[in-house]
């Protein structure tokens, strides 16, 4: 079998990544670094702090359940209580339909919806009216980076009527944005507050959050794209949005995060919910999150990319696997090359690079998720 450091240094020697660090094992797994922080910058040393977007998804999950487990809220919770912008929504009678062309919601948004992408609102492939306003007003997915502020971007969002019934589809993307703006609300503290107290400060993930300190900044690699004829940059090396505090509240937003902070996360899952004899997720709703929660009749061809539903379910914040030879694992990616997994063995596996997933990146995961 191909070992981790032969995989990070053949993909960097290809050209298709600038650098990687990557983890695959057990409790005592190295660290592998490969390649460099920036083209012609230097050596990746393992403590850089890279951009994990969407890997984002699975601690919010755990700190909105942590919120369930202390009583603040519930999982079928109405979730209009604190977000009145979206109460009376307005439901279209297709995806494809006009914007006009709705009818009232059956029932709430809650949080169970928002854990399972299953809130109405989310990414819209197919062209269609949705997808125009939502390119319009600045809300379509991945859009990046942020430039309003979270309630503002709220009510941006609520403007639009929703792509389906609550609970009745699957769209990706911004349930988890509403739901980091609930998990705010809910307490009164900025997501990136109630994570440091709550969650990253227990787990020892000092160098996880929504922005770099300007003292951290070296250790910020460049984002980029892949093209036939080369990298174009996205983000400088210690540079671009994520450098220094951002202007506004970023309770929608993604993390920053490193090889060690992530990996402490990922081995408190495989540990059962426990980090240092600390429960930090009951085993009830540790299930919950790693076990598919979206009924087939939801997982329709249009949700999401083509074929992914093809032995995949989705959990709460997590893509689960169903029907493969790895079975029981479940994990994401996030959109700037960044990869993890957690296999019912307790093995667990993190890749973090720093550019765009695309048909010409996804292989390098596929290949780092056959490494155990």
């Amino acid at each position: 079998m191909t070992s981790l450091s032969e995989m990070l240094h053949r993909v960097v020697a290809s050209g298709l990544v600038p650098g990687a660090v990557g983890q695959v094992g057990g409790r005592d797994a190295d660290v592998v670094v490969a390649g460099v922080t920036a083209v012609g910058g230097r050596a990746l040393e393992g403590n850089e702090i890279f951009r994990i977007q969407s890997m984002t998804k699975a601690i919010t999950t755990v700190a909105a359940l942590r919120l369930v487990e202390a009583g603040r809220i519930g999982l079928d919770s109405a979730v209009d209580r604190w977000l009145p912008e979206l109460t009376t929504r307005r439901v279209l009678t297709s995806p494809g339909a006009d914007l006009a062309d709705t009818v009232p919601a059956v029932r709430a948004i809650t949080l169970r919806h928002l854990l399972t992408n299953g809130s109405g609102y989310g990414s819209i492939f197919d062209e269609s009216p949705l997808k125009a306003a939502m390119l319009a007003n600045g809300t379509e997915a991945g859009a990046e980076p942020l430039f309003v502020g979270a309630d503002e971007w709220l009510g941006l969002l609520a403007d639009l009527p929703l792509a389906f019934q609550p609970g009745q589809g699957w769209r990706y993307h911004h349930s988890f944005g509403v739901l980091g703006i609930l998990l705010s609300r809910l307490t009164g503290l900025t997501l990136g507050d109630l994570l440091a107290e709550d969650l990253l400060g227990p787990l020892g993930m000092h160098d996880t959050g929504f922005w770099v300190p300007e003292k951290e900044l070296a250790r910020l690699p460049a984002a980029y794209r892949y093209t036939a004829d080369g990298f174009v940059e996205l983000e400088p090396a210690g540079g671009g949005f994520y450098a220094g505090t951002p202007p506004f509240d970023v309770s929608h937003g993604e993390l920053v995060s490193t090889v060690h902070d992530y990996g402490r996360f990922l081995r408190m899952l495989a540990d059962g919910g426990v980090v240092d004899g600390r429960r930090m997720l009951s085993e009830e709703h540790l299930h919950l999150m790693t076990t598919d929660q979206v009924p087939a009749s939801n997982k329709t061809p249009d949700s999401f990319f083509s074929g992914f539903w093809n032995g995949t379910g989705w959990g709460y914040g997590v893509a689960v696997q169903t029907g493969s030879e790895h079975r029981g694992r479940y994990g994401w990616s996030g959109g700037l090359g960044t990869d993890f997994f957690v296999d019912p063995d307790g093995t667990t596996g993190i890749l973090l690079t720093q550019v765009e997933l695309d048909g010409n990146t996804m292989p390098m995961v596929g290949a780092f998720q056959e490494l155990a």
